[in-house]
């Protein structure tokens, strides 16, 4: 059997001109790095005369066994295109600390893939190099300011900006800088974070244009005066420079296929750390250019999902058409208590209790009013009592389940899917927020917590009670939540796995990411460092004389 790279190794790819000729984009429309890749020139002018549906792709909680999201995301996006249902896939782009970690990359896989794999799995186009330049770059001008004249008299014991790596460095969590002497700065404690989790990842995701971006950036809080008021990167004057190293990273990213079917790979934040969307501009793109959009948000629907609906949504101006909830028997199986060394084997008992997890995403998501479809992701080792067991299950709460085995067949794995999904896209819907923006902060994350997770009450330790009146004070209480929480389970315990009830959800910490546009709500022991497994990726890796890598994935 072919691993991944050997498959994409493989491709016949088409010039990336090509690519950008089926949207109806010149050269002029593109900016070209090398023969198979290129970024977008914005603005793009919106065609009136497609039909501009979008269609959301998530899953169950995401385990060892895997799911298979974006492998049925390019599958569909590649079987929606084979029925002539001209489509756009919009994706987000890998960050090299999963690359290098356990997780592994971010275009799918077998013969349902985005190439060229190895580029965008390792540097790409420098987005994310760009990103954490000009994160490092904002650290040092903050650590300078403190040290020369400090007119607005910002504590070095309150500096909230941290500088960050695009790798899984989990001894860089907490750092102290400034020692050696009078001339290396003022000594003080701080940490890294992994880049797609920063606030410039998110600002990056979430702006409309570049004087957006701009205008974000000089609202981040880097931290407080020694009387604890909040300074921003306007108040020193650092937004332009930080937004000139960012001018090209802005740009989306086209790239095809395996079937050669066009694909924006733009921003890559985590779903259980930030909010787990590709860029708004890339969406956009896609959808002024395409009768449909096929785009994912990250990790199970309780998080990427669920944060696509009250924050990105708020900013793309667009509600989904239609949804599909990734989810395989090995996954169901082990959510249900299967051991991991025995999901090949039929496990109907674990299967059934499993579905819990399913129906708790499924339940979640007909909260908001969106059409969704079930998508099985196939395994050979699937038995078809299973996949009825599964089928039976879905029908009790109206929703047809798929399966596809777009890993196998590419597009032709996923004709099935992509006939309901076009379905469902093209039908009515009633979107219904989950909150509503005028809450406080502690009621939206009591909202998010016992409706989507399934909590009974959230505790807030006394630091988050402090920043939930100080946030209330400094006029920060509209903005909409993002929880920071484990994608394994639906509480803040990552061995809580089906679809438990009657628990208390825990909120350490709050942070203010206003230009991102969000609070975030640290829970539990979420680390914003992750780090590297006892035997990560990158030990089988190798690299030959002729730069031929085997062992990505």
């Amino acid at each position: 059997m072919l691993t991944d790279i050997e498959i994409a190794d493989r491709a016949e790819m088409e010039p990336i001109t090509e690519i950008a000729a089926k949207l109806g984009l010149s050269e002029d429309d593109i900016e070209q790095y090398g023969k198979y890749k290129s970024k977008l020139q914005l603005p793009l002018k919106k065609d009136a005369n497609k039909k501009h549906r979008l269609v959301l792709v998530t899953s169950i909680n995401p385990t060892p066994a895997g799911e298979g999201k974006s492998t049925v995301l390019v599958g569909l996006g590649d079987a929606m295109n084979k029925l002539n249902h001209q489509t756009i896939i919009a994706m987000r782009e890998p960050s090299m600390g999963p690359v290098f970690g356990i997780k592994g990359g971010a275009t799918g896989g077998g013969f349902s893939q985005v190439v060229p794999m190895e580029d965008i799995n390792l540097h790409f186009t420098g987005d994310l190099h760009a990103l954490t330049s000009a994160n490092n770059t904002l650290a040092a001008l903050v650590d300078n300011y403190i040290m020369r004249d400090n007119e607005l008299n910002l504590d070095p014991r309150r500096i909230i900006w941290k500088r960050v790596e695009d790798v899984n460095d989990r001894a860089l969590r907490n750092v102290v800088t400034g020692l050696g002497g009078v001339m290396q700065g003022i000594p003080r404690e701080t940490g890294f974070d992994i880049t797609a989790a920063s606030e410039l990842m998110a600002i990056l995701c979430l702006s409309t244009d570049l004087m957006d971006l701009k205008r974000r950036v000089g609202r981040i809080v880097v931290g407080y005066t020694r009387d604890k008021e909040p300074v921003t990167v306007s108040q020193l004057g650092f937004e332009n420079a930080i937004t000139i190293l960012l001018k090209d990273a802005i740009k989306p990213n086209l790239v095809q296929t395996l079937a050669h079917t066009p694909t924006i790979i733009h921003g890559g934040p985590f779903a259980n750390i930030a909010h787990g969307c590709n860029s708004v501009l890339a969406t956009q793109a896609a959808m002024n250019l395409a009768d449909y959009t096929v785009t994912e948000s990250g990790f199970g629907a309780d998080l990427g999902a669920e944060k696509f609906l009250d924050i990105k949504r708020r900013v793309l101006g667009k509600t989904p058409d239609a949804m599909v909830i990734v989810a395989t028997v090995r996954a169901l199986e082990y959510n249900g208590g299967a051991q991991l060394a025995s999901l090949k084997d039929e496990n109907l008992p674990e299967l059934k209790k499993g579905m819990a997890n399913l129906n708790r995403h499924i339940k979640n998501m007909q909260r908001f009013g969106i059409p969704l479809v079930v998508a099985i992701n196939h395994f050979v080792t699937d038995t078809d009592a299973e996949i009825k067991a599964i089928e039976d299950n879905c029908k009790q709460l109206g929703v047809n389940v798929l399966v596809t085995d777009a890993w196998a067949k590419g597009g032709d794995g996923a004709l099935g899917l992509a006939k309901e999904v076009v379905k469902l896209a093209d039908q009515p819907s009633t979107f219904h927020e989950l909150y509503d923006l005028d809450q406080t902060p502690e009621e939206k994350i009591r909202t998010i917590a016992t409706q989507v997770y399934g909590a009974k009450d959230v505790v807030f330790s006394k630091k988050a009670q402090k920043q939930l009146k100080q946030f209330t004070d400094l006029g920060w209480n509209k903005l909409p939540v993002c929880i920071a929480k484990t994608q394994y389970s639906f509480t803040d315990d990552q061995t809580q796995l089906e679809a438990p009830t009657n628990f208390t959800f825990h909120i350490r910490e709050l942070v203010p990411k206003l230009g991102a546009g969000f609070i975030v709500a640290l829970s539990g022991n979420m680390m914003t460092m992750p780090g590297l497994a006892k035997t990560p990726a990158a030990v089988n890796m190798t690299i030959d004389e002729n730069g031929t890598i085997t062992g990505l994935f």
